[in-house]
């Protein structure tokens, strides 16, 4: 068990390297941190509060069914400025170096993200090998569940000011396209449960059961999901590597496993470190 700062120490490259050579399964998990070093802000600081008449509200209060129930047009108008600002960012070298490794081990490989922010497809990433467990913020789907669909938020409506109003076209294009009653955001609300279709909840749990390497990206584990991936994989005595400029359960859990590893360092550098040892063996 290592702590490494700047470089891969010997250990951890041999067991990247027998890894490598072998034929496990490798997942990825990634959250905030992965994204904020694109200047995607984690939306529970400063950024994330939104002032609705004289009264401010949290994320964790706006991004709630219970909250669109009540003030729509407000809900709507905090993620399609959100929309804008993940917009504005591109992928990073962490993003493209999981896009290199989805490519060296095609099958073995998943990737499971609690990123709404669509860096990873952006950057590349297949989407049948990218399980966006918190859904997509540039998606919406019908607020009634007349169907199962999503549907791409008309790119229209994407950049919106922070205090811009809806107009009546805006909320014509954001009905459904099936039954024409509203859509929401196609993302994972704080009071809301993961479900399979829309957040694919039990193929990342099947993956994690199957999971030899598992990396650890920019996450602390806020959500139960995430979790409960780390943890099966640690319970199967698989190799966990959390990658984080901060201590967090994740880093202190893998410090405590058989075949853990912690790498104090942005995504950015430890990724396309890692990549190139698997490049080494794989190409």
């Amino acid at each position: 068990m290592y702590t490494e700062r700047h470089m891969l120490n010997r250990h951890l490259t041999k067991t990247l390297q027998d890894f490598a050579h072998g034929s496990g399964r490798i997942t990825i998990l990634t959250g905030a941190g992965i994204s904020a070093e694109s200047g995607i802000p984690t939306f529970r600081g400063p950024e994330g509060y939104w002032t609705i008449g004289s009264k401010e509200y949290q994320p964790q209060e706006m991004a709630t069914y219970s909250m669109f129930v009540k003030k729509p047009d407000e809900v709507w108008k905090w993620y399609l400025y959100r929309i804008g600002v993940c917009g504005k960012a591109s992928p990073n070298s962490g993003h493209l170096s999981l896009v290199e490794m989805e490519t060296l081990f095609k099958d073995r490989f998943t990737l499971i993200t609690q990123n709404v922010d669509n860096l990873h497809l952006r950057a590349g990433s297949r989407l049948k090998k990218t399980f966006q467990i918190h859904g997509n913020v540039f998606f919406m789907r019908c607020a009634g569940e007349c169907a199962l669909k999503v549907y791409p938020i008309p790119k229209h409506l994407s950049g919106r000011g922070k205090n811009e109003d809806l107009t009546q076209k805006d909320r014509n294009l954001l009905m459904c396209q099936d039954c024409g009653s509203r859509t929401r955001p196609h993302v994972l609300w704080f009071d809301e449960m993961y479900n399979e279709h829309f957040y694919r909840y039990h193929s990342a749990l099947d993956v994690a059961g199957e999971t030899e390497l598992l990396i650890v990206v920019g996450t602390s584990g806020a959500t139960n999901l995430p979790n409960q991936v780390v943890w099966e994989v640690k319970n199967r005595d698989g190799i966990i590597i959390d990658i984080n400029i901060e201590e967090n359960p994740f880093s202190n859990l893998a410090l405590k496993s058989r075949r853990g590893f912690f790498l104090k360092q942005p995504s950015g550098k430890a990724l396309p470190s890692i990549l190139q040892v698997f490049k080494n063996i794989l190409d």
